[in-house]
């Protein structure tokens, strides 16, 4: 069914209201603060505290920012559940506003002064088509909307693009979300400390600069007996208050699970016709959701865009802005004002690890390309040819024990947290519970392009069990530095052998000559992944823990996709 046409109010010349003023002074000094930015096109004027009312009635708070100069401008839609103020005013309202745009940036229901009740993803279809209804009245409005924003903020315009406004000609979803079960379970593996770090930014961060603060300041200084808990559901009440969804989340592990109805907008990609630019780091904790979604796009025949950088969810706001505003800001004058001179010549443009230059692609992964397996030997080698050995047999490589009472520690990864990207894993891999199979020194460059994955074949002797899967960098001075990484749940009959794929995300990198291949393996990685009790129960209920003896067989491969035309080898 064709949807019915909407337009906008008849408007005459509009002019700002006399009671609208400067944007507030902390984002004007935040504002200045900030380099490597293009030069002010408008002085912006701001209209704050506005109510605009959410498909149940309830006033959701919106500020307006616009260009102080006669003239149409396109509109962006912004909304958030992390408030209008510090970081979001300045990035958002004053930034784009002084590049000529009318930036609309308001707080979803129930947060930052909106009335109502906020449900974890369940109010932003409604309330977003609800807010462009009102856009549609304002005098202002042209009837050219884009929507722009991080994170969550971008989980609200794929649900704006379930069903997309006429108006919507553009979107730019920077690290986003689209999926949250996947956001808070790998595999069925609780992502405990990232969940803890969301639920201090959604129940703070729309409060004010000073609640937030010290709500992360009490995480950070209690994580470790909050993450240590048994059980593990409700643990966290002491340093955050009550955090109703975030129970919820924990105790809901299984994705076919009705609680997850709705949830994912995966779909929203799949039918899409509005441009929409993508922006992610490798290192951010939405890096495979941003891949998945421009996989749908292109699918799909839509006009889509990606950039990686080498970034984590929250550098990339910060060290990347430069980059990932000029980004979006190319993107929306593209498509929203016809000015196509800051687009780049190709879809993508990934930065490249290990060698730290950008590079332009026509698609991702790039194609032709080819996978190449790399295969764990026995005295901790890594090879590319497997071990010759009898057809169907299995011979054990090597066993090591994995104590939930003394979890393997995480370290960096796609995490929300300061600790998250690229970290020396010497100390780390210095500790019984880890193995490493590791190359002889490459004779020539080799280029990982693409998701990468290992198939591990394994026993256990409890048969309950996780499998944590690293690639690294080792350098001639022997330093090991993750590149990517995946966990995923073994369940296994008694102690037979199984083969589990361990999905590592997915990388651009350079090995240089020299360097070596290798892959980490762990029974886990705590407290960014809730640890297997090796009981059986429920991660977020269990009360008692058994460690667990692990052996990896023969078979076992690390699947590397690399770019055609790239030689790799070893001396």
């Amino acid at each position: 069914m064709t949807p019915p046409e909407h337009h906008a109010a008849p408007r005459t010349a509009w002019a700002a209201p006399s009671g609208s003023g400067k944007p507030p002074l902390g984002s004007r000094l935040m504002r200045a603060t900030w380099r490597r930015l293009p030069a002010a096109r408008h002085d912006v004027g701001w209209e704050p505290g506005l109510a605009v009312p959410a498909a149940d009635g309830s006033p959701l708070r919106t500020d307006h920012y616009f260009p102080r100069t006669e003239g149409d401008f396109p509109t962006l839609l912004v909304r958030s559940p992390y408030g209008r103020g510090l970081p979001w005013s300045p990035m958002y309202g004053m930034l784009f506003a002084e590049q000529g745009f009318h930036v609309v940036l308001q707080s979803c229901r129930g947060t930052g002064g909106s009335g109502g009740r906020f449900d974890l993803w369940r109010n932003e279809p409604a309330d977003g088509r609800a807010t462009v209804a009102w856009l549609r009245e304002q005098p202002w409005f042209t009837g050219t909307l884009g929507t722009v924003g991080p994170s969550y903020l971008g989980y609200v315009q794929w649900a704006l693009a379930l069903d997309p406004p006429p108006e919507l000609k553009a979107m730019v979803v920077q690290v986003g979300l689209h999926d949250p079960y996947a956001f808070f379970h790998a595999q069925g593996a609780f992502q405990l400390e990232n969940a803890l770090v969301h639920g201090v930014g959604m129940t703070y961060q729309h409060q004010g600069t000073v609640p937030f603060v010290k709500a992360a300041l009490r995480l950070q200084r209690r994580l470790r007996e909050i993450t240590s808990a048994r059980p593990l559901r409700g643990a966290y009440v002491p340093a955050l208050g009550e955090v109703p969804w975030l129970d919820d989340v924990m105790t809901h592990p299984d994705a076919s699970d009705p609680y997850w109805d709705g949830a994912s907008l995966a779909e929203a990609a799949e039918r899409l016709s509005v441009p929409t630019a993508l922006i992610t780091g490798w290192h951010d904790a939405l890096a495979d959701q941003t891949v998945e979604q421009y996989a749908r796009l292109r699918r799909a025949g839509c006009a889509t865009s990606l950039l990686v950088g080498p970034w984590t969810h929250t550098t990339a706001l910060q060290q990347g802005w430069p980059e990932v505003f000029a980004e979006s800001l190319a993107w929306l004058r593209a498509h929203l004002c016809d000015d196509r001179a800051g687009l780049r010549p190709t879809p993508v443009r990934v930065r490249v690890g290990g060698e730290d230059a950008w590079r332009d692609l026509d698609d991702w992964p790039p194609a032709p390309g080819r996978k190449t397996a790399w295969f764990p030997v026995a005295n901790g080698g890594l090879a590319r040819q497997a071990a010759h050995e009898a057809p169907g047999a299995s011979v054990p490589l090597l066993t090591f024990r994995y104590d939930p009472a003394d979890p393997t520690p995480s370290l960096g990864g796609q995490l929300l947290s300061r600790g998250a990207g690229p970290r020396d894993n010497k100390a780390l891999e210095a500790r019984d519970d880890v193995v490493t199979f590791t190359s002889a020194p490459l004779t020539a460059p080799v280029d990982v392009l693409g998701p990468v994955s290992a198939r591990l074949r394994v026993s256990a002797d409890t048969g309950c069990a996780d499998l944590f899967a690293r690639l690294c960098d080792v350098d001639a001075q022997g330093r090991s530095v993750n590149v990517c990484d995946g966990l995923s749940p073994l369940q296994a009959a008694g102690q037979a052998v199984c083969e589990v794929t361990v999905p590592m995300s997915s990388t651009a990198h350079r090995f240089a000559a020299g360097h070596r291949i290798r892959l980490q393996i762990s029974g886990g990685a705590h407290p960014r992944f809730a640890r297997n009790p090796g009981t059986g129960m429920p991660r977020a209920e269990a009360t008692g823990l058994v460690p667990v003896r692990i052996t990896l067989h023969t078979g076992s491969a690390l699947d590397l996709p690399q770019a055609a035309g790239v030689v790799s080898g070893e001396r």
